[in-house]
This record gives structure tokens, C-alpha cells and sequence, in this order.
């Protein structure tokens, strides 16, 4: 072993001290003693801890475990793990060591029974899903029935981490374009391998509306004609979810110009009661875990000047009168849009659908709006997406 000393008690600056070992000391101190020892395997070993610079003052202090010990890590940068292959794992393992393998392609740490892979595998966790289509758009002619709110799937499954699904959010249909003719149904929402149907479309007293998630009002017959029936709800389950629509509401034989109104996701659309009165109101919709309410039916019109007929509760249009144009469905809920009370031009389209997961605790995955309330963590898609599990 060779020694190199530096002391207040010796003549010269240094003094070297050789032997065969191979291995080097180095000794200060009135006394000398050893400071630093380096094997002959290159190992270093320091008598005391490595001084590192502190808070930026100039001072120093000793590196000692506690000091580096759990302690946050405020860097926005990386921290940069040992690389290399198999072969190059340590000769002599500790318990926690971390490194990346190369050949295998995968983190790894070191445990008490030998290396064993950080697994990054897919995992499986559940979901609550809303699903709601666009709702019908609303009809223009004497007395037309409300148009219905579209389609609403609910219910829960299964997801798998690092999986992109796809989403399409369905728009509403389009109010009538001309007199004396009924609206456009909405467009189905899909996902999770389950279709929400567009909403339906309600009657006029010369047409005959269409099906669709919930169903379109009934239309009123003019003074020499009859009434249009109301249409049927479609919505059944779907993809292993609950459906949810219901049909319009109907009229009687003395609704001259006054239409029923359109199903809602959570009821049947108020049937008709006479002439003298306005309009049936749209059904109510269904109310879902996050407490608000989606795919109210829109409300029928009348011809006559006897008040605008209320939309369901989720976002159904107001039926229109003689007066007062009827209201879209309200966007995102997937309203059906309320019916004209005469010819005049209207553009009460329906509301457009909307998708909605929750599942417990933080955030886990990606898409659409972001947020959390009641221990839940919530993904809103309002236009169509992908959400990544």
C-alpha cells in the first residue's frame, strides 16, 4: 500500500510511503490519518462525507444519508436510471436496486429473490357511462307535436389501461326548413360498442312523424282533417347498458291545432288536452349519478294564442303558439326540439348528444373535459373523441 501524508509535523510538503499492495492512502492531520482510501479494485472510500455546496451561500456540508433521504425532488427535468443489458447487471445485487434492461426492454429492480421486471402491463378497472344522442329536431306546421329526446344509454364496464376507445357524440336534428313539414331526427351517439339512437320526431296535423329514442308527439288535426299519431321510443339496452326513451304524447279528437308533447328519456310526453289549451310539455328526462338531467322531450305547439307549452325537464324545447316561437333543445343534453304552434320559420333543432365517464378516486385516464367532485373523476365528451383507459 502506498501513503502519501501531508502533516504540520513534517519537513516537507508531502511525504510518499510505496509498497506492492496496490492500493493508495492518503493521511492529513498534525497526526496524519487517513482521509481517503482507494483499493486496488478502484473502490473509493472517504474517512468523512463528501462536502456538497449549501443553499447557495458558499458553505458546505456533509452528503449524508439522511441528508438525501426523503426529500422531494422539485426538478421538472428526468431522473436518469442506470441503462444496459442483462449481462451488465451488477455483479453484486442489492436489495432495491433499479436500473432499465435493455435486453428485455423493461424496468427491473433487484429483490430478495433475484431480479424481477417492473411490470407496465395493461390492467382492468370499471366505469360509469352516459351515453345520450342528439335530440329530434322540432316540426313546423299547425299544432305539431313536440319532437323527442334523444336516446340515453347508462350502466357500467370494464376498460383496459393504455386502450383507446372511440366516441362519437350525436348531433340534433334540424328543425323543418319549410312549412307543413316535420323536423330531422338526431343522430345516434355511440361507444363502448353500444349506439344511443337519435331522438324522434313529432307529428303534424298532415304528416306522421318519426321513431326514434324517445318517441315524437302526436300532431294536431286541423278543423276538416285528423290527428297524427304519436311515434314509438327505439331506445332499448345496448352494448350491456340500460336504454332509456319513451314515446310522445297523444291528442284527442278535439285538439284542432294543438300538438302533444315529445318523450323524454324518463317519460312519456304530456298528452294533449284540447284546443283551448297550449300544447302538451315535453317528458322529463333521466337523471344521472352526476345529478343533472339529460333528454327532456320538447314541447308540442297549438296555432291558438293560449301560451307556449313548456319542454321536459334535460333540455327539451318550449312548444311555440300562435305568438311565440318555439326553443331548441338545449346542447349537450340531447333535448328534443319544441314544436311550431303554426307555419311560421323556426329553429328549434334539437340538442346535441353528450358522453360521460366517472369512476372512482384520481385521475386515470385521458379525453375530453376533465374533472372531479365527490371522489369521482369525470371525462365529458361534448364533441366526439377518444378516451384513453
Amino acid at each position: 500500500m502506498s501513503t502519501i501524508k501531508s502533516s504540520t509535523t513534517l519537513t516537507t510538503a508531502y511525504s510518499v510511503e510505496a509498497d506492492t499492495t496496490g492500493a493508495l492512502v492518503i493521511q492529513t492531520g498534525a497526526t496524519p490519518t487517513t482521509a481517503v482510501t482507494v483499493s486496488s479494485a478502484q473502490v473509493v472510500t472517504l474517512a468523512q462525507p463528501l462536502p456538497v455546496a449549501s443553499g447557495g451561500t458558499g458553505t458546505t456540508t456533509g452528503v449524508t444519508v439522511a441528508s438525501v433521504s426523503d426529500q422531494n425532488n422539485t426538478s421538472t427535468g428526468y431522473f436518469d436510471l442506470p441503462t444496459g443489458t442483462t449481462a451488465q447487471r451488477p455483479g453484486s445485487s442489492v436489495v432495491g436496486m433499479i436500473r432499465y434492461n435493455t435486453t428485455e426492454s423493461l424496468y427491473e429492480v433487484y429483490t430478495s429473490t433475484g431480479w424481477r421486471s417492473i411490470t407496465t402491463a395493461p390492467y382492468t378497472y370499471s366505469i360509469d357511462v352516459l351515453i345520450v344522442a342528439g335530440g329530434g329536431g322540432g316540426s313546423r306546421g299547425s299544432g305539431g307535436g313536440g319532437s323527442g329526446g334523444g336516446g340515453l344509454l347508462y350502466g357500467s364496464t370494464s376498460v383496459t389501461s393504455q386502450t383507446a376507445y372511440s366516441l362519437v357524440v350525436g348531433a340534433g336534428g334540424a328543425a323543418a326548413a319549410t312549412s307543413g313539414a316535420i323536423g330531422s331526427a338526431g343522430t345516434n351517439s355511440t361507444g363502448f360498442s353500444a349506439t344511443a339512437n337519435g331522438g324522434g320526431v313529432g307529428s303534424i296535423n298532415g304528416t306522421l312523424g318519426l321513431t326514434g329514442g324517445s318517441g315524437g308527439g302526436a300532431g294536431g288535426a286541423s278543423i276538416n282533417g285528423s290527428n297524427r299519431a304519436n311515434t314509438a321510443a327505439t331506445q332499448g339496452a345496448s352494448g350491456g347498458f340500460t336504454g332509456a326513451g319513451f314515446t310522445g304524447g297523444s291528442t284527442t279528437g278535439s285538439s284542432y291545432y294543438a300538438g302533444s308533447g315529445g318523450g323524454g328519456a324518463g317519460a312519456v310526453g304530456v298528452n294533449q288536452s284540447g284546443s283551448g289549451s297550449p300544447g302538451g310539455a315535453g317528458g322529463a328526462g333521466y337523471t344521472w349519478l352526476n345529478g343533472s338531467v339529460y333528454a327532456g322531450g320538447g314541447g308540442g305547439g297549438n296555432e291558438n294564442v293560449v301560451g307556449a307549452s313548456s319542454g321536459g325537464t334535460g333540455g327539451g324545447g318550449q312548444g311555440g303558439d300562435g305568438s311565440v316561437l318555439p326553443t331548441a333543445g338545449t346542447a349537450n343534453t340531447g333535448g328534443g326540439g319544441g314544436a311550431a304552434g303554426s307555419s311560421q320559420a323556426i329553429t328549434s333543432n334539437g340538442g346535441s348528444g353528450i358522453v360521460i365517464i366517472r369512476y372512482a378516486g384520481d385521475q386515470r385516464g385521458t379525453g375530453g373535459t376533465v374533472t372531479s367532485a365527490g371522489g369521482y373523476t369525470y371525462h365529458t365528451f361534448t364533441g366526439s373523441g377518444s378516451y384513453t383507459a
